[in-house]
């Protein structure tokens, strides 16, 4: 991954988002944002963005991962993350870079299309989902486990505890950064997207 690239000063980013697969390299150039994914080259119209939404997105190897997504108007969502990987184990981050091109990206981006929404989180309901199906099983365990003291059964209710600080170690962070918010145009928030260097 690289914001900087080989021939020119303008804003580029590298990403390969799969372990198996090309990578894809965006450059914003003046209004349009071009995309090469080895196999074919596609330019947008970044007047044509509606909305700019940014989300926390793990993954199975890290739980620093983040997305911004751009949805145009034409209903095609353009997706890309901090996270590359090298191999099937192996993943990079460089978010000072992913940082800088994507405040370089939400700048071009109003100036190109003023009423472009900004977003934090996910969408509501999908976020509310979310609330639910966590909740309901950390109570779930926590219930499971105080049965289980209550019998008796003091390694199965330790098993349930060690299950429930678990998954809410895993789940209260996605509830919490994705918890939906409207931002400011060009808005860039830090906790959804890292790496903004210290002024």
């Amino acid at each position: 991954m690289s914001l900087a690239d080989d021939d020119t000063t303008l804003p580029f980013w590298r990403q390969r988002p799969k372990p198996i697969g090309f990578e894809i390299a965006y450059r914003l150039k003046g209004d349009m944002l071009e995309i090469d994914s080895t196999r074919k080259v596609d330019q947008v119209r970044l007047s044509a963005v509606e909305q700019v939404r940014f989300i926390y997105a793990p993954s199975n190897v890290s739980s620093k991962g983040f997305r911004t997504q751009l949805r145009l108007s034409d209903g095609r969502t353009i997706s890309f993350g901090n996270l590359s990987w090298r191999s099937l184990t192996d993943i990079d981050r460089d978010d000072a870079r992913y940082h800088a091109f994507v405040t370089a990206l939400s700048t071009a981006i109003v100036r190109a299309n003023p009423k472009a929404r900004f977003l934090g989180g996910k969408p509501y309901l999908l976020w509310l989902a979310l609330v639910i199906a966590g909740g309901g099983a950390m109570l779930m365990l926590t219930f499971f486990s105080l049965r289980a003291l209550q019998q008796g059964a003091t390694a199965a209710a330790g098993l349930g505890l060690v299950l429930a600080a678990a998954s809410f170690w895993q789940v209260w962070p996605m509830i919490r950064l994705n918890q939906p918010r409207d931002l400011a145009s060009g808005e860039v928030p830090d906790d959804l997207v890292p790496g903004r260097l210290a002024a």
